[in-house]
């Protein structure tokens, strides 16, 4: 061997090391996480977006008054507010925020920034999606809804700079749970003025460039369909505890794409695991393979404004004619059949309100107008289109769905597949027969299930509405006995579910694979793991 080739050899050694090296090892050294995200986020503004990838980054970029538990869904954790108190009803809160907090580009966050964003996610002229939320405030509706222009009447009172105090419309003892849904969170007023005017649609203050936040991170960089990057927030009040340096989002559309981008150590977490992948890393690789229970439903989505969808017998029909249990058992691993719209929850007893009846199904149909021929066919049934996002388990659900609606009530159902801006733009225009939709839980309480179905409700786009139901919600507002609130809210839920605005399918489990080398993530109902809490094990 000569002297070069002996000179050359450690390099070689070297560079074929390197090269081994896999993305998630280098990450682990870096301090950042990479996570998978599904889809590409449609802004960052908390007050403007509605989607569970959006939130998975707010979380890391913003703070609201409290914060979530690493480990205990049920935990409250100061985040903005030192302290959070109730008076002896629950009904009015004061909030004493922190001293030391600050946005991310070193100006203090004040009472004032929070008063700000709540007139500002309530002003109807603003027309956020997600405004609902906020009506546990006292007069939170009416100043939505245009019935009053006077923000003073809403229960926000800024007394200083550093106290905040909030009266609801009635005894709500589980408020700071409701408190850690982003739609809570401030954004800051003197940047979104700096930008534009407060009630401004597409203010450009949560771009790359321009955006600030109070959370322990800060953005990056944003490379449209390629990732979202945040970094450590030095400005942060909790910024010495903060253990990742950042998270790396990836906007990885195709499930079994990123499920190999996982074994080819580019990810450290995916976002989901289709059936297929799950049964492969049971016998492959167990350990990095979690299936958690999660809060959350599975459901169609029923244009109520177009018929034969206007009819509650058809939308019945629809309901009772699949089966539940095996597009459970054959598709959806560790998902169960959901007989109401709200999951199993302590203290609550959801309405069986839905079950596999093909029969009854059939009856109704008659009963409805659409008689079958002497083939089973229903010729006078129009032909309908199901829409959908573009993720594979969606697909092989609503192939299974049409198939026994094909059988069981001899009609045709068209599968349509948007991308997932078009498809979230034709749910808010109404510009669609039946949807492939789902919700999380915003909170552990069956009321972030049942009121997103009132009318005018941003979140509901089925165009269905209901005065008694409506009144009943109305009714568990002031009612302080848990036990009592949960009957009436089981008393609207029966309503709701008996006139099938939406075809429940299934209650939701999380299957999804997580790297060996990430530490401090812990099972949650609600999947809100906060990021400045995890670690990344280097050996």
């Amino acid at each position: 061997m000569t002297r070069r080739a002996l000179f050359l050899l450690p390099a070689l050694l070297c560079l074929a090391g390197c090269q081994r090296e896999t993305q998630v090892e280098k990450a682990n050294r870096e301090g950042i996480l990479i996570f998978g995200n599904s889809n590409e986020p449609k802004g960052l503004d908390p007050q403007v977006v509605t989607g569970v990838l959006e939130s998975n980054i707010l979380r890391a970029l913003f703070e609201g008054l409290v914060s979530d538990h690493p480990s205990d869904d049920a935990a409250i954790v100061p985040g903005g507010a030192q302290t959070l108190e109730p008076d002896a009803t629950a009904t009015v809160w004061t909030a004493r925020l922190r001293p030391n907090a600050k946005w991310s580009d070193g100006t203090p966050v004040t009472a004032r920034d929070y008063a700000f964003s709540y007139e500002r996610i309530l002003t109807p002229e603003f027309g956020a999606k997600y405004a609902e939320m906020l009506y546990f405030l006292k007069g939170a509706d009416r100043f939505n809804k245009g019935e009053t222009k006077d923000f003073s009447t809403v229960g926000v009172e800024v007394i200083d700079d550093l106290t905040l105090r909030l009266t609801l419309r009635g005894p709500t003892p589980y408020f700071p749970q409701v408190l850690k849904h982003y739609t809570w969170n401030p954004v800051p007023r003197h940047v979104v003025l700096k930008h534009g005017t407060m009630t401004q649609k597409g203010n450009p203050w949560s771009k790359l460039g321009k955006i600030v936040s109070n959370g322990p991170y800060q953005l990056k960089s944003w490379r449209r369909n390629d990732h979202l990057e945040v970094e450590r927030n030095p400005h942060y009040w909790g910024a010495a505890d903060v253990t990742l340096n950042g998270v790396r989002f990836l906007p990885i559309t195709n499930s079994y794409t990123e499920a190999r981008m996982f074994r080819d150590g580019q990810l450290h977490t995916t976002y989901t695991a289709p059936p297929e992948i799950v049964d492969l890393m049971l016998k492959e690789n167990p350990k990095v393979l979690r299936q958690e229970p999660y809060v959350g439903t599975l459901f169609i989505r029923c244009n109520t404004t177009r018929k034969p969808l206007d009819d509650a017998r058809v939308r019945r029909a629809l309901s009772l004619s699949f089966n539940q249990q095996e597009i459970c058992d054959k598709i959806l691993r560790g998902y169960k059949p959901a007989y109401g719209m709200t999951p199993p929850m302590a203290g609550y007893d959801t309405p069986h309100a839905v079950t596999f009846n093909p029969e009854e199904a059939r009856r109704l149909m008659t009963e409805a107008g659409f008689p079958a021929d002497a083939k089973g066919k229903r010729p006078d049934f129009p032909r309908l289109k199901y829409l959908l996002a573009s993720r594979e388990t969606a697909a092989t659900t609503a192939q299974a769905i049409q198939a026994m609606w094909r059988k069981e009530l001899g009609i045709e159902v068209e599968i349509e597949n948007k991308e997932w801006t078009a498809y979230l733009a034709a749910m808010q225009e109404l510009d669609y027969d039946l949807a492939g939709s789902g919700w999380i839980g915003d909170f552990l309480d069956p009321l972030t299930f049942l009121e997103m179905w009132s009318d005018g409700n941003g979140n509901n786009l089925t165009g269905w509405s209901n005065p008694k139901f409506e009144e009943l919600l109305k009714q568990s507002h002031q009612e302080a006995d848990p036990a009592k609130r949960y009957a009436i809210l089981r008393e609207a839920e029966t309503i709701m579910t008996a006139e099938a605005p939406v075809l429940l399918t299934a209650w939701y489990a999380r299957n999804y694979l997580l790297d060996p080398s990430v530490e401090g993530w812990y099972p949650l109902l609600l999947d809100n793991h906060p990021f400045d809490s995890i670690r990344l094990r280097t050996k």
